[in-house]
Formats: C-alpha cells, structure tokens, sequence
C-alpha cells in the first residue's frame, strides 16, 4: 500500500513518536524510508550584512542539530531492522522543504509529528503540519503529542 515513506524529524520527542509509527507502517508494508531534516539556510535575511558572521554560525549549528536527529531517527530504523534513507534539506520554511522532498522523493504518505500547539500559538507560531497538509498532495499522518 505505502511503497515510500517520508518522516520528517525535527529532534524532538514528537518526532520519534512519529519514527515509531512509521517504522511499524515500513515493516508491515515493506516500504521505502526516507528521513529528512529541513534547514532554512537563510534565517536572517532583510537583516543587514552585520549578521552575515551570526549567519554562518547559525548554519554549523543548524547542520549539527540536523545530523544528530537524522543520525538517532536512522538508528531507531535501524534498530527495528528497517533501512532508511536520509537527507538535510535546505528550504525557506521546514513545510516547504516537506513538501518537495515528498514530492521530489515520489513518497505516498508523510509520516510526521505534531507539537499539537493550542489555537493563540499556531495563530503566532504556525504550524508545520498544518502547513504540509495544506499544500501536499500525499497524505500525511499527523503523529500529535499526548501531552
């Protein structure tokens, strides 16, 4: 049924949530897995050239965060005997990369998770997954927080 799945991880506990539901998804299906972490790699833009230095501080940082959680989402895969494919994918915003990595990657379902933000913060915030689900034509399973 799902020949290629998409998970996108951020580091947190939310998405290991999700790494957990699409490694049940993967063995029971025998899909494809691919992982990816999305980084704006340009946070700072309209700022002035002052933050040019703060820029290529914040892109290490970003691509060490990046490789960490896709490193620990490829070993909880790996643990369950699933293998996967990974990727750090550059975007202006986490949704957009999401959505042309699914599109580009030919997935059929995006397996990912939600903070599950109340309604003031996603007004201030966004939403991640609210925005992919907005713009993608895969389905996606949204994996909430059971907090």
């Amino acid at each position: 049924m799902f020949k290629h799945i998409l998970v996108p991880v951020d580091g947190s506990e939310t998405a290991q949530m999700a790494v957990d539901k699409a490694t049940a998804l993967a063995k029971a299906f025998g899909s494809l897995v691919t992982v990816i972490y999305v980084i704006d790699p340009y946070p700072f833009t309209g700022v002035g050239t002052d933050f040019a230095y703060g820029q290529a501080e914040y892109l290490n940082a970003a691509t060490a965060e990046a490789n960490e959680a896709v490193r620990l989402a490829k070993q909880s895969f790996a643990d369950s005997g699933v293998s996967v494919d990974t990727s750090v994918v550059e975007a202006h915003t986490a949704w957009r990369g999401i959505v042309e990595a699914g599109d580009s990657l030919q997935a059929d379902l995006i397996v990912m998770g939600s903070h599950g933000r109340n309604a003031l913060e996603k007004l201030v915030l966004g939403s991640v997954a609210q925005a992919v689900l907005s713009h993608t034509k895969l389905p996606v399973l949204v994996v909430r927080d059971a907090k």
